[in-house]
């Protein structure tokens, strides 16, 4: 076989971590030049850098890699491409070579005379003659593909021996012992809190104190000099943002010199509007970090009023549920319905980087921009109620009309058709949003906010530090310097859970929560317990979700006061009609019963967890007995909660005992013989059950009254056996239901809270049920086979 069809037919290789070296990669023998065997392999040409940064951070002997020489050819060329073709050739070569300036060494005649460049190859006093370096080669054959040959691959000199690191006795005691540079963690350290304000002084302080409590370096980072943090000051104090007097301009400019910022860049033309898309190495490592198989949020409001073109935020969650932007994309007003003009290309950056990384769901802030919808019917009277309550503020309702009378049908379609995003996630998204208001629009010029090279200058600076020291553990250090928009602290929904249970006091249809600041103050919260509950504090006032309301609602719920939270209501009734209306796809089928299963199974340990219960608590129950909470402290707002539904089957199937594997295969093999009966005589089809209705819309709509106000019959006594676990009436007992049933699908749907309210529910053949049975979701939303 030929040298490029040997080389051509060899597998591209793309390890799934942020960094990858050497030793990570399959390296094949090839016949090179002069009878010689180079020993290469094929990576994305987009994972070169992190194929230099994995090499460099190498614990055996650390370093760091620099372009040593590099051709390009432009992509456009009259001529025939041939296979061997080359667009790129670099050559990355150690910092501590070629040349040699320790005493006898040898250097190279031209480095004397040649002229002083830009960029220097690493600093003259570093060199040991190391002879480690690779080859990069962008082939013509397939541009996405690089070419690595690696020959030299031991860090020694000319005659065979160590020339620098650990291996090297002449080394110790030197700063050859280490790589010729500190590391990217500490130089984004450094270079973040210089752009928040602190002083070069503070910071040499506080690295030398940690350096003397480790008992002296023991990597690069500790050899971290005053003259390179002020060199680093220096930098950041002269960059300018206005780079040219057409805005335009400036921004190709920036966008040139920071090719590794941008993921999308598409200036205006034609067809399409002017977009930017921002997303830092750092961001890009977060949104695979807490983004993998769980939410990924949109905030797509910021700046409308003030900024030339809004900013586009896209949000991860951390541990603590925290919001943190993991890429912005600036826009004109005008570009609604675009999200895929930027989606695809981020999703593509992602995938290159770890092509496992999946998106477990997505919150959006405006149906506008993101889903074509056709204008809803239905709920509207609902709003001309309201509007006659402010028929004396003209102001208002002229403002009510322009703005939100055309997204009200978008609204109502949406609250039918997808999930509802809980309450912690709101008040995470709100607190994002509050926050970079404070870290970005503080300039004493708004003249500035109608340019958008300043947008982007500051977003990828400034703004940027600011989130980065917000995961940074060693901020407390430099507590001294906080400002406003720096001190993040905790979200509204970590404060509400820090307020005693003491503190809320239920008065009637209103509560009052004491004021953590001043015992002597309380806030009144009015409609406690609902998704739409307001308080009086400044917080709530500005339309946000306060701690006073958040922590109301949940005592509200743990004492059985208020129902579940929308979010839970619609994520128990989407469970209902897959295990009522299963798909005609048995393999879908099984699927999602599996889910359901899993995702049964996580809520039981989140409920143990929150209740203090033991967690050996039995999950290998029926999939179908699917309960509503017990306990409505669950922190339904929990982001877990949205992962689960992306799972795939053979994730799923890793949680399911075989006990729950023998009940899925009956629970299957009995639905399909019951739709089977099902379709020859007649009976509901699976739209007739699960179509939305005018009731529904008005729900998520008008919490203040709830369901049960409907005048439906109350349902006959249904059969059912004892359950033999703690009670519990299993769900496979309840009946199909007949051709004969008429009562309409809407009743089908109504809440578990407002049937178990009414007396003829509790009741069944074997007698009252006993402390702790607990009625399945499917039993009380079946109906009887008499009914």
């Amino acid at each position: 076989m030929a040298r490029w069809d040997e080389i051509l037919t060899l597998p591209v290789q793309n390890p799934p971590t942020p960094e990858f070296s050497a030793s990570d990669i399959m390296w094949s023998r090839v016949e090179g030049w002069k009878d010689s065997m180079d020993r290469l392999a094929l990576i994305p040409f987009s994972r070169v850098n992190d194929f230099v940064r994995g090499e460099s951070n190498s614990k055996e002997c650390p370093t760091r890699f620099h372009v040593e020489a590099r051709r390009r050819r432009p992509p456009t060329m009259n001529c025939k491409p041939k296979v061997d073709g080359i667009l790129e050739y670099i050559l990355y070569w150690c910092s501590f070579g070629p040349d040699d300036y320790r005493k006898g060494g040898s250097v190279r005649p031209s480095r004397n005379s040649s002229t002083k460049r830009k960029t220097p190859a690493g600093r003259p006093h570093t060199k040991r003659g190391c002879i480690c370096h690779f080859i990069v080669k962008r082939l013509i054959a397939e541009p996405s593909v690089a070419l690595v040959i690696y020959n030299h691959d031991k860090h020694v000199d000319k005659i065979g021996k160590p020339c620098h690191g650990p291996m090297d006795n002449m080394a110790i005691g030197t700063k050859a012992m280490f790589a010729p540079y500190i590391s990217d963690e500490l130089r984004l350290q450094i270079m973040s809190l210089l752009c928040v304000g602190i002083p070069v002084e503070t910071i040499m302080q506080r690295h030398t104190e940690m350096v003397e409590k480790q008992g002296g370096p023991s990597n690069r980072d500790g050899l971290l000099t005053h003259r390179y943090v002020r060199r680093l000051e220096r930098k950041i104090r002269r960059s300018v943002y206005e780079l040219d007097d057409d805005d335009a301009v400036s921004i190709n400019i920036w966008v040139e010199n920071h090719q590794n910022h941008i993921f999308l860049y598409e200036d205006f033309s034609d067809k399409d509007t002017f977009i930017v898309g921002i997303q830092t190495d750092w961001q890009l490592q977060q949104m695979i970090q807490y983004g993998n198989r769980s939410l990924l949020a949109s905030d797509s409001k910021f700046g409308t009023n003030k900024l030339k073109y809004p900013v586009h935020s896209l949000l991860v969650f951390d541990e603590q549920k925290n919001a943190i932007p993991v890429a912005w994309i600036i826009t004109p007003n005008f570009s609604h319905g675009e999200t895929y003009r930027w989606m695809g290309a981020l999703y593509d950056r992602v995938r290159t980087k770890d092509p496992t990384w999946q998106l477990g769901g997505f919150i959006i802030d405006d149906p506008l921009a993101d889903v074509r919808t056709i204008r809803g019917n239905g709920g509207m009277e609902l709003f001309e109620a309201f509007l006659e309550d402010f028929v004396d503020c003209a102001g208002f309702l002229d403002y009510f009309r322009a703005l939100w009378f055309p997204r009200l049908g978008s609204w109502i379609t949406m609250l039918r058709t997808t999930p509802l995003a809980t309450t912690e996630v709101a008040s995470a998204i709100e607190s994002y949003h509050h926050l970079l208001k404070l870290r970005l629009l503080n300039e004493a010029n708004e003249r500035v906010y109608q340019r958008a090279d300043w947008l982007v200058h500051k977003l990828g600076t400034k703004v940027h530090s600011y989130y980065w020291l917000d995961e940074y553990s060693g901020k407390d250090n430099f507590s001294r310097y906080w400002r406003s928009e720096w001190k993040s602290g905790p979200n509204p929904w970590q404060q509400g859970l820090q307020i005693p249970d003491s503190d809320v006091v239920v008065e009637g249809n209103c509560t009052r929560v004491v004021c953590q600041k001043n015992k002597e103050r309380s806030h009144v919260i009015v409609n406690p317990g609902s998704d739409l509950a307001l308080c009086d504090c400044s917080w709530s006032r500005k339309g946000n979700i306060c701690k006073h309301a958040i922590k109301s609602t949940k005592v509200f719920r743990q004492r059985g006061l208020a129902p579940p939270s929308l979010a839970l209501f619609h994520y128990y009734q989407a469970l209902a009609n897959v295990v009522h209306c299963p798909p005609s796809d048995t393999l879908i089928s099984d699927h999602a019963v599996a889910v359901a299963v899993f995702v049964r199974t996580q809520l039981d340990s989140l409920l143990d967890a929150t209740n203090g219960n033991s967690s050996n608590r039995s999950t290998s129950k029926d999939p179908q007995s699917v309960t509503e909470p017990r306990e409505s402290d669950v922190r339904e707002g929990s982001i877990e909660n949205g992962v689960c539904a992306s799972q795939s089957q053979a994730e799923c199937g890793d949680e399911v005992s075989d006990e729950q594997n023998d009940d899925l295969d009956r629970f299957v093999f009995k639905k399909r013989k019951s739709r089977e009966a099902s379709d020859e005589e007649g009976g509901p089809t699976a739209t007739q059950i699960t179509q939305p209705s005018e009731t529904k819309s008005s729900q998520a709509t008008d919490l203040q009254e709830p369901l049960d106000r409907q005048e439906n019959p109350a349902p006959k006594k249904s059969k059912s056996k004892e359950g033999s676990d703690g009670g519990k009436t299993n769900a496979r007992q309840a009946k199909q239901p007949s051709e004969t049933e008429s009562r309409p699908a809407i009743d089908q749907q109504e809440p578990l809270h407002h049937r178990q309210e009414r007396p003829a529910h509790k009741k069944t053949k074997s007698g009252e049920a006993s402390d702790g049975e607990e009625t399945t979701a499917m039993q009380a939303m079946q109906p009887s086979e008499t009914e």
